[in-house]
């Protein structure tokens, strides 16, 4: 990822200096005073940092669009969780449903032709709070969407014994009663996930 995003903002930087380069150029026109060349300029600057803003918006899209957060922690991947059901069960959730995705990509590799390992251990759990969700399905009913909360836990084959406690970030937009509450269960998920790599 961060190589990615290196990559990224050095193609930001690229791409802002040819905007610039191109279009930054006061040269006096024939018969034109200096008052009517500084006023081209500056016209011509706004214009270029109008660009030079929408490039740098469209680059910093895909980091906003990821939506995951993710803790690190050296151990083995039981112990953490087991610390991860306790931080889930100690707010006071219940665990609706525990997901083993590594299990299933391991045994539906050789269907899809893929024998690649990925993951030594994957798992991720669903759950809700009552009070949390309510709350923002009371601001906007379609924010049923957002309901139920996401929490995985890996280590990949490649790097066995280094485990990864993450969750799927609600969206940080919205109003009134909508933000406060998605921005609530942020802070929920993001206590779950930090307690378990303790």
């Amino acid at each position: 990822c961060d190589r990615s995003r290196w990559t990224r903002e050095s193609a930001d930087r690229s791409l802002t200096s040819r905007i610039l380069s191109r279009s930054v150029r006061p040269l006096r026109r024939p018969g034109e005073g200096s008052i009517a060349m500084l006023a081209r300029t500056i016209a011509t600057l706004a214009r270029s940092l109008a660009a030079v803003l929408l490039a740098l918006a469209v680059g910093l899209t895909p980091a906003t669009a990821e939506g995951l957060r993710t803790f690190t922690k050296k151990a083995a991947f039981d112990d953490v969780k087991f610390e991860l059901s306790n931080a889930i069960t100690a707010k006071g959730l219940k665990i609706d449903y525990t997901g083993h995705i590594g299990k299933m990509l391991e045994r539906t590799g050789a269907d899809v032709g893929s024998t690649k390992a990925i993951y030594k251990s994957a798992e991720f759990y669903t759950f809700c709070s009552a009070k949390l969700s309510r709350d923002m399905m009371e601001a906007s009913a379609a924010n049923i969407g957002y309901c139920p909360y996401v929490i995985f836990i890996y280590e990949t084959a490649a790097k066995p014994g280094v485990v990864h406690v993450g969750y799927r970030r609600p969206p940080s937009g919205g109003r009134g009663g909508t933000k406060k509450a998605l921005a609530a269960i942020d802070k929920l998920l993001e206590e779950i996930a930090k307690e378990a790599v303790k």
